[in-house]
């Protein structure tokens, strides 16, 4: 563990189906309640492919606006050779 400012200590209100399957799932791996959590949470970023130095804020920037990309560029650059 890091430092204790390093550390967020949260609340988390489950199902009591959801404690009784974390708990069956986490006895047979011989790991706390905390360290399941911790570890389903890095498993969800990992696919997610979050990475902390912030390439994933910007990847698929464009995403949301549809469209092609190629068409985009093609149309943004046509700009420069405008007199």
């Amino acid at each position: 563990m890091t430092l204790y400012d390093d550390v967020m200590r949260t609340i988390v209100e489950l199902a009591d189906e959801q404690v009784s399957d974390l708990d069956a799932w986490r006895r047979g791996r011989g790991i706390s309640r905390a360290e399941a959590i911790r570890r389903a949470i890095a498993a969800l970023l990992r696919s997610a492919h979050v990475r902390r130095d912030g390439l994933a804020l910007t990847q698929g920037l464009w995403a949301e606006q549809g469209g092609d990309g190629l068409a985009d560029q093609e149309r943004l650059r046509a700009e420069w050779d405008e007199p």
